[in-house]
């Protein structure tokens, strides 16, 4: 039996992932919990899973817990530090990591410096700093586990194939809910409009991220590093239905796919139980039934998004992390009714335009560039 922590045990990965968890009673025991400020959900979980330890990232947050749940009651920590800690727990043998934007990465790199696997559902870990994890890992002898569907069906497609033989990876993309909108369209689109994603149930910055394409772009620079792979061999398809979850093309022209329905209990449970896979009682994939799937190419003049994130991965260093912090800064601000939908992009390319980068040497660093992403970001949104 697996002992697991679920870092972001409240959000759509983590709920999704105890949901496989009561699907395959016997495979997986949770240790831990974690989340930021979500008290009744957390409660819930705490009643269904038993686990020995929680945190949340918000202190008052914690406290409001401790008073909720009463005795008995897991120990409880708080703050930053306390996510972390539950990272690192002797007891666990397993981290998911699926703590959203930046704020994942600390807890990330514990996992990986405390020697355990990690299922990494938080894209921004290797966006901010994919080098120094990638390189933590292999010292420590770490398995980084993709959960992204996209990434998963990647790390599907290379297993019993040479690494060597990849001529390039093809990421697909669904479009978003916007993705026959015209120019214009885009100049008026809404925040309710740009969450009705067609395919996904996804928490609301990556629904924007998936809307604008962005999100494509930081999983290009995600599979740079999980997969040591050039950016140039690394391209997006669009595919709106969503069953082809992504490709690996080799030399001799040979394209190796994974498909599957749109749920991501798949790719979540196939981290999980790695190397095994587990029996899920999910809808099963009728192809004669779907009639057809399409590819198109991702259109960068109205979606100009996800090219930053390959001129983020030419400069390199620092730029990345700044891409990153800039783009949390612009969802949030176009969520808010602050900027308009283009503006996402736009404000993004302004700050990776201003920034000079730094050769990335820490954790901290990545961080802290991030978070001038995000300073620079506000104060273009508020001009």
């Amino acid at each position: 039996m697996k002992r697991l922590a679920i870092l972001g045990s409240t959000g759509s990965i983590g709920a999704q992932a105890l949901d496989v968890v009561e699907r395959t009673p016997g495979s997986f025991q949770v240790v831990a919990l974690a989340a930021h400020t979500n008290v009744e959900k957390m409660a819930e979980q705490v009643r269904r899973f038993r686990p020995r330890f929680v945190a949340l990232a918000d202190p008052a947050a914690a406290r409001r817990l401790r008073d909720l749940l009463g005795n008995p009651a897991p120990e409880i920590l708080e703050g930053d530090d306390g996510v972390v800690a539950l990272a690192r727990l002797p007891d666990v043998d397993f981290v998911l990591a699926a703590i959203s934007g930046s704020a994942g990465l600390r807890s990330t790199a514990a996992a990986i410096e405390a020697r355990k696997p990690v299922g990494l559902a938080n894209k921004e870990s290797l966006v901010l700093a994919g080098e120094l994890l990638i390189s933590r890992a292999k010292a420590n002898g770490v398995d980084i586990l993709p959960v992204d569907s996209e990434h998963s069906a990647i790390f599907q497609s290379l297993a019993g194939h040479n690494r060597t033989d990849v001529r390039r990876l093809l990421l697909t993309a669904s479009g978003g809910p916007l993705r026959t909108a015209s120019a214009c369209e885009l100049d008026d689109v809404t925040p309710a409009r740009a969450l009705r994603h067609p395919n996904w149930s996804m928490g609301h910055k990556v629904t924007i991220d998936s809307a604008t394409l962005m999100n494509k772009g930081l999983e290009v620079i995600e599979a740079r590093w999980l997969f040591n792979i050039e950016p140039h061999q690394i391209d997006i398809v669009v595919h709106p239905e969503s069953v082809l979850h992504s490709m690996v093309e080799y030399v001799d022209g040979s394209v190796v796919a994974q498909l599957g329905v749109s749920d991501m209990r798949g790719p979540i449970s196939y981290a999980m139980a790695y190397p095994e896979r587990l029996r899920l009682d999910l809808p099963a994939l009728d192809l004669s039934k779907l009639g057809r799937l399409t590819f198109e190419p991702p259109d960068p003049l109205r979606f100009p998004a996800f090219t930053l994130a390959y001129r983020a991965l030419e400069a390199g260093g620092t730029a990345p992390a700044m891409l990153s912090g800039a783009d949390e800064a612009a969802v949030a601000a176009f969520l808010e009714g602050r900027l308009g939908f283009r503006g996402i992009a736009q404000v993004c390319e302004q700050v990776l335009e201003a920034h000079s980068p730094e050769p990335l040497r820490s954790v901290e660093q990545a961080l802290e560039a991030s978070e001038e992403g995000r300073r620079l970001a506000e104060q273009l949104v508020a001009r």
